[in-house]
C-alpha cells in the first residue's frame, strides 16, 4: 500500500470531521487535540480551485514544520509529538494522510489573519497606488511596484469563510477585535517572525515579500502560532537573483497561478476555473524548489 500521489479531500471514518478549510481538513481527536491534514487543494483569490496541485500538501506540511521548529524560540506553536498511529488505528487511513498530517493542541484561534509586508506588491501595491497608504499606514511617495518598504509593516485582515474574501483592516480595527494589548503582541511577534525568516531566506537566495500568520490562545491566554507558517501558500517567495523593482517578480509560490487566472474572464467567485495541467505542474515544481532551498 502506498500513499496517494494526489489528495483533494480526506475521508477518515475513525475521527469526527470538525471542518474543511480552503486547504486543510480538520478532525477532532479529543477535548485537547485535533488532527490537521493538508490536502493538495489550492485556493486563489479565496476560492478553492477544482484542480489539485499533486503533492502540495506534503510540501506545505514539511515547510511549516520546519519553520515551527525554527521559530519556537520566538513563540510556542500548536504542534504535538503524538504519533499518528496512536490516533488512527486504521492502516489505510494512516496511509492516506502520510506526510500531510499533524496532531496539534486545541487552541482558540484569533479572528484575524496577521499579515506582514516587506515589499510593495499585490493588494498592498493596489492600495498604495490609490491612496499612498497600505491598510491605512502612510508610506513615502514615489515607491514602485515590488519595492522594499522602509521597514516591514503589519497589515491584518479579517478571516473569510470558504468562498468568501478576506478584507484588509486597519490596526485600530484589529485592536477592537482582539483588545489593544493582544493586538500589539500579535503585531510585534508577527514582525519579528517575518524579519528573522526573511533574513534566513535572503541568505539562501529567496526574498519573502510578505507572509500571513495565524495565532491562537490557550486557556491561560498564552499566544501560540497555529495553522501554517511561511509556506508558498501563505507567502510570496521571490528568487533574489531575478528580483527587480518596477515589475511583479517571478515567484516560488502560487502567484504563477494567480497570474494565469487574471488572464481569464472570471469574476473571482466560486466555482473556480479548471487549471491546465501544465499550470498545475509548474506550480508544484516551484513549491518543491522553494522547499529544497529553504529547508536544506
Amino acid at each position: 500500500m502506498t500513499a496517494p500521489a494526489v489528495l483533494y479531500q480526506t475521508t477518515l471514518n475513525h475521527l469526527p470531521l470538525r471542518a474543511r478549510g480552503k486547504v486543510r481538513d480538520i478532525y477532532d481527536i479529543d477535548a485537547e487535540r485535533m488532527l490537521i491534514v493538508t490536502t493538495d487543494r489550492l485556493s486563489a483569490f479565496d476560492v478553492v480551485l477544482p484542480d489539485p496541485i499533486p503533492g502540495k500538501g506534503r510540501v506545505l506540511t514539511r515547510v511549516s514544520n520546519f519553520w515551527f521548529h525554527k521559530m519556537q524560540h520566538i513563540i510556542p506553536n500548536h504542534l504535538l509529538d503524538t504519533p499518528l498511529t496512536e490516533i488512527l488505528p486504521d492502516a489505510a487511513e494512516c496511509e492516506q494522510i502520510e506526510g500531510r498530517a499533524i496532531i496539534v493542541k486545541k487552541l482558540q484561534p484569533l479572528p484575524i489573519e496577521a499579515i506582514v509586508r516587506g515589499y510593495l506588491i499585490g493588494s498592498g501595491w493596489k492600495d498604495y497606488q490609490k491612496t499612498g497608504t497600505v491598510c491605512g499606514i502612510p508610506l513615502p511617495a514615489g515607491l514602485q511596484q515590488a519595492q522594499q518598504l522602509p521597514e516591514p509593516i503589519f497589515t491584518p485582515s479579517t478571516k473569510a469563510e470558504v468562498a468568501a474574501h478576506d478584507e484588509n483592516i486597519a490596526f485600530e480595527r484589529a485592536a477592537e477585535l482582539l483588545g489593544q494589548d493582544l493586538a500589539e503582541q500579535v503585531r510585534s511577534v508577527s514582525i519579528r517572525l517575518y524579519t528573522e525568516a526573511a533574513a534566513y531566506a535572503k541568505a539562501r537566495g529567496i526574498i519573502i515579500a510578505d507572509t500571513k500568520f495565524e495565532f491562537g490562545l490557550d486557556n491561560n491566554g498564552s499566544l501560540y502560532l497555529i495553522d501554517e507558517a511561511l509556506t508558498p501558500d501563505s507567502s510570496r517567495f521571490w528568487p533574489a537573483d531575478q528580483y527587480q523593482v518596477g515589475i511583479s517578480p517571478p515567484s516560488f509560490d502560487k502567484q504563477y497561478v494567480r497570474d494565469y487566472l487574471e488572464t481569464l474572464d472570471w469574476n473571482k467567485t466560486a466555482p473556480g476555473p479548471k487549471l491546465p495541467s501544465e499550470v498545475a505542474e509548474y506550480c508544484g515544481k516551484k513549491y518543491r524548489e522553494a522547499e529544497a532551498i529553504l529547508t536544506q
